[in-house]
């Protein structure tokens, strides 16, 4: 090209132009990939997946932004330099992006949420409060006097979701919920345990993993004790992710790297500790350990996830010394749940490939649900009559009624009494419920939902919580939302009623709530707040 204008010049001629840029390819290419866009989006190909919605157009896109870049660089027909230049160009804006930006974590429906580089995590900033510490300067601390509107655990006093009390007013314009404090916490997707006017939680901050204790009415730190280390997940998110159980006056507490806690209620002190993945020669999850520990009768009893008998293990709640292990199951991200059917007290946990049952005694499986799909187990197992136990799943898989049954010899088995269609329930982070018989629940971080529970039919869908967390409160569902708001929702067959909401705290919340008497605790990664919930027939 160059020769052949030197030579027009030297002849008098008006030298040759550039091809002319056809601009038809790159509109060719966005016209495309905003078809494919407005499929995955518009024609449900993803109804059972919103995940997997929301990856495959971030595919589509990233596609057609790699599809003009390379007609830019190759096939504008611009000149060889310029050409060198948008591909540098190109690398350097990608490199420069990565450089500046990184991927503070993502949304349940896998949605990023971008942070500066050089910006410090939110937990990072409140390591420096906090220092070694040993018996606090408020010795009356007592966690061991107990009263009949605790929290003790991991889903409430049953380990089910459900408080028969107390009657919370519906109307929280006309009665607001009053805030006694909001402030931030440590990350990690814990949620509270509460005893008496003390709440305990598990948080990440900085290179440090916290077992604390505040104040419920002020939210005042009583204690704190720390374990050295920190998880770390992108899609999951940092820090611990279990709720402590406090029993007796102490406190047992599951971190994300296995590490299990027995400490004195009152000071925060250890009493004994144990580290369950080595012990049982386990791998850590993905997204970490995220069993909350149950507490049966005088065991403390956790998954390990080990092979070879190691799968379930239980440690005696006084001493600390290991009672027994069982199973061969790895670990999924559920707990362990106490429950009688067919007339037997069995220890149920729903592990990566199955649901499992153990007998309390000494941890035998009594007998073993094999289930469908690869996919994470988040939801915990629901006994919903005197032999069935519903379970669910998110990912396109739906809810299963099983029934247990006894034969002769005593001996246990289950069976399918009805598989829900994928599209009635699917509960993907969200716990469910049961009332009146029926179940209610987050159908995989899109809408509430209610099936019945004797055939799995749906009865409705409504409101949008995303990836939130709920518990049953009387005849109410008390719904935290994904992005921080509490609802309240008729728990009625007939039809979805939303009757109030407000804003609680803001940012990704996945923390289910706890409720003591009128006192509602939430929090999510970076910040915790208490309100006092209006009651029916209270006047303010």
């Amino acid at each position: 090209m160059e020769e052949a204008r030197a030579s027009a010049e030297a002849a008098g001629e008006k030298p040759p132009r550039g091809r002319r840029v056809s601009w038809a390819p790159p509109i060719v290419i966005c016209l495309l990939g905003g078809a494919l866009i407005g499929v995955i989006r518009n024609l449900q190909l993803f109804e059972e997946n919103a995940a997997n919605q929301n990856l495959a157009t971030l595919s589509a896109l990233g596609l057609t932004l790699l599809l003009l870049a390379f007609w830019a660089i190759f096939f504008t027909g611009a000149r060889g330099r310029v050409r060198a230049a948008l591909f540098l160009g190109a690398i350097a804006a990608v490199a420069g992006f990565f450089a500046t930006v990184r991927v503070e974590g993502v949304s349940g429906d896998i949605l990023p949420k971008l942070a500066w580089r050089w910006a410090p995590k939110a937990d990072e900033k409140l390591a420096e409060e906090i220092s070694e510490r040993g018996k606090p300067a408020d010795s009356t601390i007592d966690l061991a006097q107990t009263t009949e509107r605790d929290f003790p655990q991991f889903l409430g006093p049953t380990r089910d979701a459900r408080l028969s009390g107390p009657r919370l007013a519906r109307n929280w314009q006309t009665q607001p919920p009053k805030k006694l404090w909001r402030q931030p916490i440590g990350a990690g997707w814990s949620s509270f345990a509460v005893v008496g006017p003390y709440a305990v939680t598990q948080e990440q901050r900085g290179e440090r993993e916290l077992v604390s204790c505040y104040e419920v009415l002020t939210g005042k730190l009583l204690w704190a004790h720390a374990d050295p280390g920190r998880f770390n997940a992108v899609i999951a998110g940092d820090g611990p992710r279990a709720t402590p159980a406090i029993v007796d006056g102490r406190v047992y507490a599951l971190g994300a790297n296995g590490r299990l806690d027995c400490l004195d209620g009152a000071s925060g002190e250890v009493v004994w500790t144990h580290d369950v993945l080595a012990e049982h020669k386990a791998p850590n999850l993905e997204w970490g350990k995220s069993c909350s520990p149950a507490i049966v009768g005088n065991l403390v009893v956790v998954s390990a996830g080990g092979s070879h008998g190691h799968s379930l293990a239980a440690y005696d709640k006084t001493s600390g010394q290991e009672v027994w292990h069982g199973g061969d199951d790895p670990s999924s991200y559920s707990s362990p749940l106490l429950a009688e059917l067919a007339g037997v007290e069995q220890i149920l946990i729903v592990n990566h490939h199955a649901l499992v049952s153990h007998d309390p005694a000494d941890g035998q499986v009594l007998w073993r649900y094999q289930w469908i799909g690869d996919q994470p187990k988040v939801a915990q197992p629901v006994v919903v009559g005197p032999k069935e136990v519903l379970i669910g799943s998110g990912y396109g898989v739906g809810c299963m009624l099983l029934e247990v049954d006894r034969d002769e010899a005593g001996q246990l088995s289950c069976r399918e009494a009805w598989k829900s269609h994928s599209r009635k329930l699917k509960p993907k982070f969200t716990n469910v419920v049961l009332h009146d018989g029926f179940i209610y629940g987050i159908d995989d971080g899109r809408t509430l939902a209610c099936i019945e529970l004797e055939r799995g039919d749906l009865k409705w869908r409504g409101g949008r919580y995303g990836h939130g967390q709920l518990l049953l409160v009387g005849d109410l569902l008390l719904v935290q939302g994904e992005t921080g708001e509490v609802a309240l929702v008729e728990a009625s067959p007939e039809r979805f009623t939303e009757l109030t909401r407000f804003q609680a705290i803001d940012g990704k919340s996945w923390n289910t709530p706890a409720l003591a008497g009128p006192y509602l605790l939430v929090r999510n990664a970076e910040e915790a707040a208490c309100y006092e919930l209006p009651l029916e027939g209270e006047s303010r």
